[in-house]
């Protein structure tokens, strides 16, 4: 496309008052973050300074706050602006003094990249008053910067006298509607929440004239102590200022190659599966977000931790981290550090063990799904919900060498009174992840065979009554067979124990399904929803409900010669031993236990009147 000749080149107008709002409502989360892009801005220009003057001591150049009820000032020692610089950054939206000639090269030593901090000012105060001398030039004069919420600002070059020394100082008259965030005692706390991990000296006066500091000591993990106890009790009690919860244990995280140093704190009590928790994530001093999920995969939901890092990077409100090739390098290798604290646990610290995986099971088990090491370490002392209880899968392979595993809670309710009288070991393969990490007990203890439970190898466990009693209960079982049908059920009769229990239902949900898609296919005979459907029909398997021989209550009702009490009384029978197997009942299963109690109730009364 060709353009006239006459067309010229125009600029974006600028609209501030709508791109505060803009901000505000968008890009950052709270109005709070005002002093933190101030004392960011701060720190910036002290690295740039420490870059012009590298013999400088070690705190040398500091942070100065002040808040009264009246105004906010923030000031530093750092490299200060030229008259040309104030032009330059302070009145251009969107560009940064770190893209600055003879500071670009030092840029991976500033915090921020992206030249909008000073903007989020005008969350709180309609005027930004800004006083700077510049480190880099010789007896430069000090400047003037005046910028309005309405997009006006005037620059002046003020008397030496102004300023002392180099530096900047950013005062702001916060609006009435700003208290929240602009009285004395906001500003401490924000203060000492943002910056508590600078490595530069921070002080705040509340206008009292006593500097208080901000940022007395350096990081715990940075500390030295007289033993490795006195150390981890002050990093656990670090934790627990941090998080508020007293941490089962500590794992110092440190990754030379970022910069990374930091704990996590071990959570001591379960979360819900999925759950994650955010984590306290600093860049180079400067808290960067308390939610910080990313910093850590998904299964790693049993720790809260917080770091310190130097080189992740910031997203443009820089409360988040940027998600690209050095983040996930992070994230692989704080996992590994997890990995490495909980084979170290396994190996030497067996009651630790024992009330973190009593904690954390869930968690240790989806990562043992995905990690052979942790698989080998761990499985055979996670908890498992079993037939003789909640024990671990080593304690029950010592006394089963078969183990069985069920594909549902609902299967293991329905089996496992029965397969425990039996002798059978039978695992609950219900809960997520239990039947594939059961599955995988083998490559840890080969002498132990797994194998899903087949309803045939329950059954088989029965003990067949004698031909005599299996004659005098026909009648009364192909009464019960008659009523249960529309369930798709047949009725046996088996010797098994306990003996309290009068009958087994034994049912799938697999086989639910495939009768209610033969149902289905008969319904629909002749569509084509039908042919698709029988299509996919398979021999429609049937539920089995196994009296018991041995109970008193399945002795008497076989011997019922009454048509209709023989078939209440197998429906009643159903009726509980579906209740027994704990899964949802469909409707027409209640409306027969309903029905089945009020008939022989009514049948009771008849023969006592």
């Amino acid at each position: 496309m060709t353009l006239p000749e006459n067309t010229a080149d125009r600029t974006f107008q600028v609209d501030l008052r709508g791109l505060v709002d803009l901000l505000s409502h968008h890009l950052y989360s709270s109005p709070r973050v005002y002093l933190r892009e101030l004392m960011q801005n701060a720190v910036d220009a002290l690295t740039a300074r420490h870059a012009l003057e590298p013999a400088a001591p070690s705190g040398a150049f500091g942070i100065r706050l002040y808040a009264d009820t009246a105004v906010i000032r923030v000031e530093d020692d750092g490299v200060g602006l030229t008259e040309a610089d104030v032009h330059t950054f302070l009145a251009t939206i969107g560009r940064s003094s770190k893209r600055a000639d003879g500071i670009a090269e030092q840029r991976g030593d500033f915090i921020g990249q992206f030249g909008i901090g000073l903007l989020s000012c005008f969350l709180v105060a309609d005027e930004i008053h800004v006083v700077s001398r510049s480190a880099r030039t010789p007896d430069a004069p000090a400047v003037e910067w005046r910028g309005r919420g309405d997009g006006s600002y005037t620059v002046r070059t003020l008397p030496a006298s102004a300023r002392s020394g180099p530096g900047t100082t950013v005062t702001l008259t916060p609006r009435a509607d700003a208290g929240e965030w602009t009285r004395p005692a906001q500003v401490r706390s924000l203060a000492g929440h943002f910056g508590s991990l600078l490595r530069h000296p921070v002080t705040f006066d509340d206008g009292t004239g006593t500097a208080l500091p901000v940022n007395p000591e350096t990081a715990p993990w940075a500390r030295t102590y007289p033993t490795p106890g006195a150390r981890a009790r002050a990093l656990a009690a670090y934790g627990e200022e941090m998080f508020g919860f007293a941490p089962l244990d500590t794992i110092e995280l440190d990754l030379p190659a970022v910069g990374l140093r930091g704990i996590a704190c071990v959570l001591p009590e379960a979360v819900p599966a999925g759950r994650r928790h955010g984590h306290r994530v600093h860049v180079k001093g400067m808290l960067l977000s308390e939610q910080a999920e990313e910093i850590l995969p998904d299964w790693a939901f049993f720790v809260r931790c917080v770091v310190d890092a130097e080189s992740l990077r910031p997203t443009a409100s820089r409360e988040a981290l940027y998600e690209d090739d050095t983040l996930a390098a992070v994230r692989d290798a704080l996992a590994e550090r997890l990995r490495a604290w909980i084979a170290r646990v396994a190996a030497s610290d067996p009651d630790l063990l024992h009330r973190f995986l009593q904690a954390h099971h869930l968690s240790v088990k989806s990562l043992a799904v995905h990690d052979d090491e942790i698989l080998r370490m761990l499985l055979p002392w996670l908890p498992f919900e079993t037939t003789d209880g909640h024990c671990t899968l080593d304690e029950f392979s010592r006394t089963h060498r078969t183990v069985l595993v069920t594909s549902s809670v609902e299967e293991f309710r329905q089996v496992a009174a029965i397969a425990s009288a039996a002798g059978l070991g039978v695992v609950n393969g219900g809960y997520t992840y239990d039947r594939e990490l059961a599955h995988r007990l083998p490559e840890i203890r080969p002498e132990v065979s797994v194998a899903d439970l087949d309803p045939a190898t329950l059954t088989a466990h029965l003990d067949p009554v004698d031909r005599e009693t299996e004659l005098a209960a026909a009648a009364y079982l192909a009464l019960a067979r008659d009523a249960l049908v529309v369930f798709d059920c047949d009725v046996a009769l088996r010797a098994f124990q306990p003996a309290s229990a009068p009958a087994l239902l034994v049912d799938s949900r697999e086989a639910r399904h495939e009768r209610t898609r033969s149902r289905l296919a008969r319904e629909q005979d002749g569509g084509l929803w039908g042919d698709i459907l029988g299509a996919l029909q398979q021999e429609a398997p049937r539920a089995q409900l196994i009296l018991n021989q041995l109970n008193p209550l399945v002795r008497t009702a076989v011997t019922i010669d009454e048509p209709e009490l023989a078939r209440t009384s197998a429906e009643a029978l159903y009726g509980q031993a579906a209740l027994l197997s704990r899964r949802p009942l469909r409707p027409a299963e209640s409306s027969l236990i309903n029905r089945s109690f009020l008939d022989l109730l009514a049948h009771a009364l008849r023969k006592d009147s």
